[in-house]
């Protein structure tokens, strides 16, 4: 039995309402690409796949991690950046989203 406090990673609390889509909620589809808005850090959790917006969901960080543990590996994702992967169990790939600057 561990005696080591469990710690939330997450730089948001587990209940932050994050977006994702209801294929993976309901466990039908895996998530295979995460972001988080530059201007508000928000979480998007999605299976890379087109979706129609009637499909978005709110849910909360810590039932996305409940879900899917490996999403713990995106604990440190900044805002402004994706990650991705091909599937459920392949390494996660990571860039900003805007990988220009201005000169």
């Amino acid at each position: 039995m561990s005696t080591e406090p469990q710690t939330w990673p997450f730089d948001s609390p587990p209940n932050v309402a994050c977006f994702t889509v209801r294929s993976i909620v309901d466990g039908v589809k895996p998530v295979l690409m995460a972001s988080r808005d530059a201007d508000d850090g928000a979480w998007q959790f999605l299976t890379g796949d087109a979706f129609n917006k009637t499909e978005a969901m709110l849910v909360s960080l810590k039932s996305m991690v409940a879900r899917d543990s490996t999403l713990l590996q995106l604990a440190d994702l900044q805002p402004g950046w994706m990650a991705w992967r091909e599937r459920p169990d392949a390494p996660w790939s990571r860039q900003a989203e805007a990988q220009q600057t201005e000169g």
